[in-house]
């Protein structure tokens, strides 16, 4: 009996938005229907649908990396100021303590240090954007944190051990944002959002391996890059899923210069990607 091998999967790294939005109906249909409209074919784009899926989010640090190995994680209900059903909401994928283990193991072997826990539930930077990826969730989701310190080289390496996975089907995310400047979400960070944005581009996509690693390590002095990210927990994810697409270039597959007002945006992939999609 002949068997199928699992094509490899690609990486991404995309925007989880603002809160629970998906959840509000007038920020689903106007602010973030693009974005909506991109993560929504994300699932469609990949070459077989996948058995887990690992997402980094930006909202969870630890001292060491540290991956969710519970079977029914909780919800986090990290954010303040919204309505208040967006308290009470539910995205209800299962855990799985096997890729959990399984992380642990390729971190252990890359002698990075990697704790696991069964008390940490979901952030918004995993059920908000998944609630708009996969509303079925019927594809396990395991939590993994960034690493206190955010470093990126650090996580670039975290990425690079993860690789093994992407031949196991399992699909690696990066939650976070492309432009994360809480004070200045509004017209005046349309000038130096570009600037970041353009440098991500071209660092990302025009720039594989080391060249792009070497990069990312030195982002800080990327055009606006402070502005961009006073604190770069939300950029962190992205190191992540470079490390693990290794070689292969990057596609940009989601892109707003006008978000919120005039903020430039973007999400990447890494990897084949289905074109029919």
């Amino acid at each position: 009996m002949s068997t199928t091998t699992p094509k490899r999967q690609p990486v991404f790294f995309i925007s989880h938005g603002g809160g629970p939005w998906p959840w509000m109906p007038d920020h689903l249909n106007s602010i973030y229907a693009k974005l909506a409209q991109s993560l929504g074919q994300l699932i469609a784009s990949l070459p077989q649908k996948p058995k887990a899926i690992l997402m980094v989010s930006a909202h969870w640090e630890e001292r060491d990396f540290t991956v969710q190995a519970t079977p029914e994680p909780d919800m986090i209900y990290d954010y303040g100021g919204f309505p208040e059903h967006t308290y009470h909401i539910h995205y209800r994928s299962a855990g799985c303590p096997a890729l959990a283990q399984r992380v642990s193991e390729l971190l252990t072997q890359a002698d990075i240090p990697v704790q696991q826990t069964t008390s940490r539930g979901y952030d918004h930077g995993m059920f908000s954007p998944m609630q708009v990826v996969n509303p079925a969730a019927d594809i396990p989701v395991v939590q993994l944190s960034l690493k206190k310190g955010l470093d990126p080289a650090t996580h670039i390496q975290m990425g690079q051990a993860l690789a093994p996975l992407r031949d196991e089907n399992v699909l690696i995310i990066g939650s976070g944002l492309s432009y994360h400047n809480l004070r200045m979400f509004n017209a005046y960070a349309s000038a130096p959002s570009q600037a970041f944005d353009q440098w991500l581009y071209s660092t990302v996509v025009e720039h594989t391996g080391k060249a792009r690693n070497q990069l990312l390590n030195q982002w800080e002095q990327a055009p606006a890059a402070r502005i961009a990210h006073p604190r770069e927990e939300h950029l962190l994810p992205l190191m992540v899923s470079v490390g693990a697409a290794q070689q292969e270039a990057g596609i940009r597959t989601y892109h707003e210069t006008d978000f919120i007002g005039g903020i430039w945006v973007s999400n990447f992939a890494f990897g084949e990607l289905n074109q029919a999609s």
